[in-house]
């Protein structure tokens, strides 16, 4: 009768154990799935956040066109040896008869380009245009150099280089003739440009100053 307690006892602390780990094996299981679905449900959220895009807002294009003329490296003699900068000659213009030059010095070539645009916008003139040219024939004079400028018709284009091209593009002029004379350097022949397009008067100007109409001056 012992013998059989004691296989019965046996038998049910087996059985007892096999119960707890087939417990504990199912637990684990259990929390397995628990796991698997939680990832399950974080896995779309991922996915939907990085699906997500971007939303990038571009900024509005301004009307005014910058066009670098001239960058040249030049020096300055102090006390202790030379000084190093960069010289840089830009033309701002809106292609609606309003134009400008700016030069500035820096010792980084970015700097100024930046500085020359902000003081080529302080120096803005308004130029007449009649009929995508100038209304009448004009000289303009810097240093050495000179430029002359004549109205072409239409189809012509800007017959015209280097920085006195620049200047009447960026001025909105389509048609026009001109001619470089006397210094070739580029900062004489913006400065020329810009001392015609100055000196241009419109029509209803000279009809005014005259005292007499505009159809009695054309015709």
């Amino acid at each position: 009768m012992e013998e059989k307690e004691a296989i019965q006892n046996e038998t049910v602390e087996e059985v007892v154990e096999n119960v707890e780990t087939d417990v504990s094996t199912d637990d684990v299981v259990v929390e397995e799935k628990e796991v698997e679905v939680e990832v399950q449900q974080l896995k779309p959220q991922r996915r939907s956040q990085r699906r997500r895009k971007i939303e990038t807002v571009e900024p509005a294009e301004s009307e005014w066109k910058e066009q670098v003329v001239q960058i040249r490296r030049v020096t300055k003699v102090v006390k202790g040896g030379k000084k190093l900068s960069f010289r840089a000659i830009v033309i701002v213009g809106n292609k609606k008869g309003q134009v400008g030059m700016g030069v500035a010095k820096a010792a980084e070539v970015i700097i100024a380009i930046q500085k020359a645009v902000a003081d080529a916008r302080k120096n803005l003139i308004s130029v007449p245009i009649f009929k995508t040219t100038i209304p009448h024939m004009v000289t303009g004079r810097s240093g050495a150099g000179s430029v002359v400028l004549k109205p072409a018709s239409q189809g012509t284009g800007v017959i015209a280089g280097g920085a006195v091209r620049a200047v009447l593009e960026l001025s909105g002029i389509e048609n026009i003739l001109s001619k470089s004379l006397g210094s070739k350097s580029p900062l004489n022949a913006a400065n020329a440009t810009l001392d015609a397009l100055k000196s241009l008067r419109t029509f209803s100007d000279v009809a005014c100053a005259r005292g007499i109409d505009m159809k009695k001056m054309l015709g």
